[in-house]
C-alpha cells in the first residue's frame, strides 16, 4: 500500500502535443494532478521521485511482440515474464502480443491459450491481437465474439508463410470486410508468400543454404507488392489497414503514397528496421548472420534505417513495435544447412525506446513530442486505449517513465534483461535512458532494480471502432 500515492517532482512532462514543466501526482494507479509545485497531503506515505532535468513521458506501447511463441519447430525464448520484465526496464509499460491459431483451429481457443500463458506471468499490462489464418463462417462468428466479449479490436492476416499461416486474396477480402463491420483494425504481414516459396527453392537449388539466402529469396519488391495489394483490397472494402513490421524503403514508399492519396493506412517500422540492417546476413560468422534472420528480412541497403526514421518523423509511418520473437543461437542452428529452417525472429522489446531516441531524437530527425507519439500515443489512439494509455493527464493510467535524455547506455547481451544470448544492437551506444518506470502507479523499475512480481500486469480490453481510425471510415460510408 506504500506505493498507492506517488509524486513525480520537477520534471518536464512530455505528451505528443506539448511539453510543460510540472509535477505529477498519482493515487490508486491513476494520475490525479498535473501542475507546478504540487504538495499533496498528507505527506506521510507519499513516495517522491525526483525528475529534475529529466523528461516525464507516457510509458511505451509496443504494438508487436511474440512471447513464448511456438514457431518453426521451436518456441521463442522470452516468455511473458522475462519479456515484460525486459520491457519495463526499457521504458515500455504495455505490449500487444499475437494469439495465432493454426489453420482450421479456433480463434477463441488460441486467444484463451495465449491469455492463460500471459496472465500468471506479465509484469506490465498487455493486450492481444488475434490472427486469422484461414476463412470460414465459423471464423467470422468467432471474430464477432472476440470483438464483443473479449476486448479484441485488431486481427492480423499473413500474406506469407505459405501452407502455415498464409491467406489468399479472397480470404483477405472476406477478413477485411468482417473487420470493417465489427469496427476492428485489419493488420497484415505483407510479403508475397508464393514468390518467397519459389525463390527459396531456387536459392537451395543453386546451393545457397546460409542466412543470406533468406534475404535473397524475399527481396524488397516481394514486400512492396504485397503491401500495395493489401492496401488496394482494404481500400476496396473501406477497411482501415495497419501494416506490421515495415522493413524496406519500397514498402514504406507504398504506404506513404497511399496515405497521401487519403487512404486509411498505418505503417509500423520496428526497432530492428530502424536500428540495424541486413548487411549482417553476409557476416562470415554463421551464428551472427542467423541471429538477424526474421520475416520480412532486414534490408542490405544500409541507408534503409535512416530513410524509415525520416518517414516515421514526418508521419508517413505511424507507430513503432519490435516484433520481439527471440531464438537463441542453438535454436537458430535448426537451419544450419538450410536457411528456410532458421526460426525467424529478433529481439527489441527492451531496446526500442532507446534506439528510437538515439536514431530519431538525438540525430535531430524528430522532437521529443513526436517521440512520444511514435512510441506510445498514436498506438493508444489506433487501438482505442487513449487517453487511458499514451498520455499523462488527469484520469489517465499512471504508466509513466522518467527519461534521462542526456544519459547514455551501451546495448549488450551481457547486460540486457531478455532471455536471449544475442542482441542485434550489440555495442550500440544510445542517448536516452529510462531512469524509472511506473506501471499502474507503482514504481516497478528504478535505477537498474526491479520491484515487480509475475502476474502484476493486467489484460487490457480494447473496444471496437477506435474514433481516431473510424471517424473517417464512417463518414466515407455515408457519403
Amino acid at each position: 500500500l506504500a506505493q498507492q500515492r506517488l509524486l513525480i517532482k520537477g520534471g518536464k512532462v512530455v505528451n505528443d502535443d506539448c511539453s510543460v514543466v510540472a509535477d505529477v501526482y498519482v493515487e490508486d494507479g491513476v494520475v490525479q494532478q498535473v501542475g507546478p509545485n504540487l504538495n499533496p497531503e498528507p505527506s506521510t506515505g507519499l513516495v517522491v521521485l525526483d525528475a529534475t532535468n529529466k523528461l516525464v513521458i507516457p510509458g511505451g506501447i509496443d504494438t508487436h511482440t511474440h512471447m513464448q511463441f511456438p514457431f518453426m519447430g521451436s518456441r521463442s525464448k522470452d516468455d511473458f515474464y522475462t519479456g515484460t520484465k525486459a520491457a519495463i526496464a526499457g521504458g515500455t509499460t504495455l505490449i500487444i502480443d499475437f494469439a495465432i491459431p493454426q489453420k482450421g483451429c479456433s480463434l477463441i481457443e488460441a486467444f484463451d491459450t495465449w491469455k492463460s500463458w500471459a496472465d500468471p506471468k506479465v509484469c506490465c499490462d498487455y493486450s492481444l491481437h488475434v490472427a486469422v489464418t484461414w476463412w470460414s463462417n465459423k471464423v467470422k462468428e468467432e471474430m464477432k465474439t472476440l470483438v464483443q466479449n473479449k476486448g479484441v479490436n485488431s486481427f492480423k492476416m499473413f500474406m506469407a508463410y505459405k501452407d502455415v499461416y498464409m491467406v489468399n486474396d479472397e480470404e483477405l477480402y472476406a477478413a477485411f470486410s468482417c473487420c470493417k463491420e465489427l469496427g476492428a483494425v485489419a493488420q497484415v504481414h505483407a510479403e508475397n508468400g508464393e514468390l518467397i516459396a519459389q525463390g527459396a527453392k531456387k536459392m537451395l537449388a543453386m546451393g545457397i543454404t546460409g542466412p543470406e539466402g533468406h534475404e535473397l529469396c524475399r527481396p524488397e519488391e516481394v514486400e512492396a507488392e504485397a503491401t500495395q495489394r493489401a492496401i488496394t483490397i482494404a481500400n476496396a472494402v473501406n477497411c482501415p489497414l495497419f501494416v506490421v513490421h515495415v522493413m524496406s524503403k519500397s514498402a514504406a514508399k507504398v504506404i506513404s503514397n497511399a496515405r497521401r492519396e487519403g487512404k486509411v493506412v498505418y505503417g509500423e517500422p520496428i526497432a530492428a528496421s530502424l536500428g540495424t540492417d541486413g548487411t549482417n546476413y553476409w557476416n562470415k560468422d554463421w551464428a551472427h548472420a542467423a541471429a538477424y534472420v526474421m520475416g520480412p528480412p532486414l534490408r542490405p541497403d544500409p541507408s534503409t534505417p535512416g530513410f524509415l526514421m525520416s518517414l516515421l518523423a514526418n508521419d508517413d509511418l505511424s507507430v513503432t513495435g519490435t516484433d520481439n520473437c527471440t531464438f537463441d543461437i542453438c535454436q537458430k542452428a535448426l537451419g544450419k544447412d538450410d536457411f528456410t529452417k532458421i526460426p525467424n525472429g529478433v529481439n527489441g522489446v527492451e531496446d526500442r525506446m532507446s534506439v528510437i531516441w538515439e536514431k530519431g531524437v538525438y540525430s535531430g530527425k524528430m522532437d521529443e513530442n513526436r517521440f512520444v507519439a511514435v512510441t506510445s500515443t498514436t498506438a493508444a489512439k489506433i487501438f482505442n486505449l487513449y487517453p487511458k494509455k499514451g498520455r499523462i493527464a488527469v484520469g489517465s493510467d499512471a504508466d509513466i517513465v522518467i527519461w534521462d535524455p542526456k544519459a547514455t547506455r551501451t546495448i549488450s547481451a551481457k547486460t540486457h534483461h531478455q532471455a536471449n544470448n544475442f542482441n542485434i544492437f550489440e555495442g550500440m551506444v544510445c542517448h536516452g535512458v529510462p531512469v524509472a518506470t511506473v506501471s499502474r502507479g507503482k514504481v516497478v523499475y528504478e535505477g537498474g532494480a526491479f520491484n515487480v512480481i509475475a502476474g502484476e500486469g493486467k489484460y487490457v480490453s480494447r473496444p471496437p471502432f477506435p474514433p481516431y481510425v473510424y471517424k473517417r471510415v464512417r463518414q466515407r460510408e455515408q457519403v
